[in-house]
C-alpha cells in the first residue's frame, strides 16, 4: 500500500502550510500568510473540481491531521512543437516536505505518482523549477537542467 494519495479539498489548509514551507526556504521570499485566506477557496475548488490540477501527499506519520510531503502539478495545453507534439505538459509546483519529515523518500514517492498522473493524461513533457538542494532528486528522476530564457511580469 503507498503511502502517497491525492488529495482532498479537505486538504486544502495543509497544502498552503506546506506550499508556506516551500516559500520560505527560497531566499528573499515574502514569509507573509495573509495571502492564504483569499487562496484557500480557489484552492479547495480546484482540489475538488479541476482535472488538469493535482496534488499528491503524504500524512504525517507523527502528527495526525498534518501532511508531511506535498507535489502539485498542474496540465497545460501550448501549441505542439516536435519533442512534443501534441502540445500537452506537464508542471510541476510545490514540493514540499515537512522539516521534520525530511530524509525518508516523501517527496520521491510523491513525485513518482505526479509522473505518473501525467502519463495518464498524455502529458509529452514535464517543466519545473528546481532549486539547488532538489536538483539531485530531479535529476535522479530523469529531468535535466535547461538554459532558462524566463521572464516574469507581475499584473
Amino acid at each position: 500500500m503507498s503511502l502517497v494519495r491525492r488529495a482532498t479539498a479537505e486538504d486544502a489548509q495543509e497544502v498552503l502550510r506546506l506550499r508556506q514551507v516551500m516559500i520560505d526556504s527560497l531566499s528573499g521570499s515574502d514569509p507573509g500568510t495573509e495571502w492564504h485566506v483569499p487562496a484557500s477557496p480557489v484552492l479547495r475548488d480546484r482540489l475538488a473540481r479541476d482535472e488538469d490540477f493535482a496534488a499528491f501527499v503524504v500524512d504525517h506519520p507523527e502528527r495526525p491531521g498534518a501532511l508531511a510531503a506535498l507535489v502539485v502539478g498542474t496540465v497545460d495545453y501550448r501549441i505542439g512543437k516536435a519533442a512534443n507534439p501534441h502540445g500537452k505538459a506537464g508542471y510541476v509546483f510545490s514540493v514540499a516536505t515537512d522539516p521534520d519529515a525530511r530524509r525518508r523518500g516523501y517527496a520521491r514517492a510523491c513525485m513518482d505518482e505526479l509522473l505518473q498522473w501525467f502519463r495518464e493524461r498524455g502529458a509529452g513533457q514535464v517543466l519545473l523549477t528546481a532549486s539547488a538542494e532538489a536538483e539531485p532528486l530531479y535529476a535522479s528522476l530523469g529531468f535535466v537542467r535547461k538554459p532558462d530564457p524566463a521572464m516574469s511580469l507581475q499584473l
